[in-house]
């Protein structure tokens, strides 16, 4: 366990891509040894010889491995990426080992099998279930020859997955929009200028967080279709960064893995283990937003072509339009400015707001921390305590930099137990903001939604209150992990909160009355248009796994072409992550045929948001039931039965239909 004051931490000052290596290669030395142990005892297996035992296993290489993940993802520069090249398919091999060690999985089925008798606590059982279907799903059953090729489409595989995340990095950072005459940033706000100036030239990057800003408030028709062109081409021009041939790979392997664990395609194998249990369900429910998605983007489309008509722009409205003139359109039905709103969007206020909010309705503080080591002096650590008692730490990087992957994301650097010793969590929030050469950094709306998303998942970490570490914190169904950061957005938008932390950046005040009043009516503004951009992505990463078959090469851009061309995804819009940067489903398994999961958790949001307004969005009661019957229970709850604990019936569906203003 990391040591020290506060609980414990990881202690950054001491790490480098050597001391990564050197620790992973010690950490899986250390792991072979145990397992040996447990495989290799002649006791009666047993829940404490054989299960309890793994939980307490390989702890050194769990903490090395966190510190790998930690560095590829924000310091992933040259001596990292060799690193992971290296490493990646070395780890994936050792992951193999572990599976198909046959005597150990000979003891976990025993346990399986006797566990009806065996007199296990609920969070025992559920943890033996855990242990026998991930060795199951992962190839334990199959014989010596079939394991030895799952060993080599694994560690293929994990080679391609860090090929295909580093290509799209290098496209991220080796393509910019550099702009040179002042008169063409007509448009732009003052704060998105002074973070792009850089000596006597402003350079807008690659990434959404840059691009995203400049789409929408650039009057240059010309440099926004650069922008746009430059942003949605990444891995995806024909250099040594392209990565079309390495997704057909990708798909390829990934069907070969699937026939060989007895799985008909890779959706298959991956929406099994989820709340979905089939593709088909899963298709089903985008299927069911599809139609009236689209006929409201079309809607909002006929709505800005109608301004462009109006302004006598002589233009027909493209993808790199959307932002912009969805922008006035906004103006035009809601007198509604973004560039007013984020006045009043500054990032470290918007960061207190989500520690008011978390302390209103769970009780948890934050306090800043100084003199802890972190590998970046961009990171900042507070403490998180209820009731007086550490809860754990909160590390927080929002600022974009080279060697950090773009978007945001939580990461879980420990995870809550009580197997061993009382162990609180560590949790981080990372993102990408554009840091301001002077003054606050204000964000835009859907940053701030962005903010509120991801320390939903934080939550999630720092209230899990279980034993075992392997069903603690986030470690829940893919489709389920997104229903805690989902309706944590919610609480965003809400008078009590942004009277609070909704303050203008010059002078301090709140933010008005009236303009709060136009915020709230606009809040399902543009829902067409998130909704096609997003099911495009999902329906294709479903699509496309549907399709791939152990002895095709599927050409990813011209299955986009024609998978869109056949749900008729409207011109002017493109998928939110086309298919050479889509991180999400070619850097690795978690969310490959799975990018669905958003909606499906959107769905559990939509019907348990119903029941807080209901009762009243600050309800207390309301409030420590979702804490105590989701977040705090992980994985040693079924998931289903875990939101039928709190809202006291399954999901109503009808109700997500209701949030997006389509019922």
């Amino acid at each position: 366990m990391w040591t020290g004051e506060h609980g414990g931490y990881p202690a950054f000052d001491k790490v480098n891509p050597a001391s990564i290596k050197a620790a992973l290669d010690e950490g899986m030395e250390l792991s072979r040894a145990d397992i040996a142990d447990i495989a290799g005892t002649a006791e009666t297996p047993t829940f404490a010889n054989t299960i309890a035992a793994l939980e307490d296993s390989g702890r050194a290489l769990d903490r090395a491995r966190r510190f790998f993940g930690i560095f590829t993802s924000t310091m992933n520069d040259k001596a990292m990426q060799a690193l992971e090249t290296e490493m990646s398919p070395v780890l994936s091999a050792f992951d193999d080992d572990v599976i198909q060690n046959a005597r150990l999985f000979a003891r976990i089925k025993a346990v399986y099998d006797g566990r009806a008798t065996a007199g296990l606590s609920p969070e025992q059982n559920r943890l033996v279930e855990e242990y026998y279907q991930n060795f199951t799903r992962q190839g334990a059953a199959l014989d010596d020859a079939e394991q030895a090729t799952l060993k080599d489409l694994n560690q293929k595989l994990a080679s391609l997955y860090t090929k295909f995340g580093q290509n799209e990095l290098a496209d991220e950072e080796s393509y910019t929009l550099t702009i040179e005459n002042e008169a063409d940033l007509d448009g732009l706000p003052e704060s998105l200028r002074r973070a792009a100036e850089s000596n006597g030239r402003w350079v807008f990057t690659n990434t959404r967080s840059s691009m995203e800003p400049f789409l929408t408030y650039s009057t240059r028709r010309d440099l926004r279709e650069r922008g746009w062109r430059m942003w949605i081409m990444r891995g995806d021009n024909g250099t040594a960064t392209d990565n079309k041939a390495v997704i057909s790979e990708i798909l390829r392997l990934r069907a070969q893995r699937a026939r060989l664990l007895g799985f008909a395609t890779h959706a298959d194998w991956s929406v099994a283990n989820n709340m979905a249990k089939t593709p088909q369900a899963a298709i089903d429910l985008m299927m069911k937003l599809w139609d009236p998605a689209v006929r409201r983007a079309k809607e909002e489309i006929a709505d800005m072509q109608a301004i462009a008509d109006r302004e006598n722009a002589g233009i027909t409205i493209e993808a790199w339009d959307h932002r912009f003139y969805s922008e006035k359109v906004r103006k035009a039905t809601y007198d509604l400015d973004q560039n007013e709103v984020k006045l009043y969007l500054q990032l470290d206020k918007i960061r207190d707001g989500m520690f008011w909010a978390a302390e209103k309705l769970y009780g948890l503080r934050f306090a800043k921390l100084e003199g802890l080591p972190v590998y970046h002096e961009d990171v900042s650590v507070y403490e998180v305590t209820r009731d007086g008692k550490r809860a754990g730490l909160w590390y927080f990087d929002p600022y974009a930099r080279a060697g950090k992957s773009s978007g945001a994301w939580m990461n879980e650097y420990r995870t809550q137990e009580r197997f061993q010793d009382d162990v609180t969590p560590i949790v981080s929030n990372n993102a990408n903001f554009v840091k301001s050469g002077s003054g606050p950094v204000l964000i835009s709306w859907d940053d701030a939604v962005t903010m509120f998303h991801e320390f939903g998942h934080a939550l999630h970490g720092l209230s899990s209150n279980v034993t075992y570490p392997s069903v603690a914190g986030t470690a829940v169904k893919r489709d389920f992990v997104e229903f805690p950061s989902q309706i944590n957005e919610h609480w965003f938008p809400t008078p009590e909160l942004l009277n609070r932390f909704a303050l203008h950046v010059d002078t301090g005040e709140p933010i008005p009355a009236e303009l709060l009043a136009k915020i709230q009516k606009s809040l399902k503004f543009n829902q067409g248009f998130s909704t096609v951009e997003f099911l495009a992505s999902a329906i294709y990463d479903m699509r496309i796994h549907l399709a791939a078959t152990p002895d095709s090469t599927i050409d990813p851009g011209a299955f986009e072409k024609s998978s869109m061309a056949e749900i008729g995804l409207p011109r002017e819009i493109v998928m939110r992550h086309r298919p050479t940067q889509f991180g999400h489903t070619f850097s690795g398994d978690g969310y490959s045929a799975g990018y669905y999961v958003y909606l499906w958790a959107d769905a559990l949001t939509a019907d348990a948001w119903e029941l807080f307004e209901e009762k009243g969005v600050w309800d207390p009661a309301t409030a420590t039931a979702f804490r105590d019957d989701i977040l705090s229970v992980g994985n040693a709850v079924a998931p289903d039965e875990a939101f039928r604990t709190f809202r006291g019936r399954d999901v109503d569906t009808e109700a997500l239909m209701r949030l997006r203003g389509f019922a």
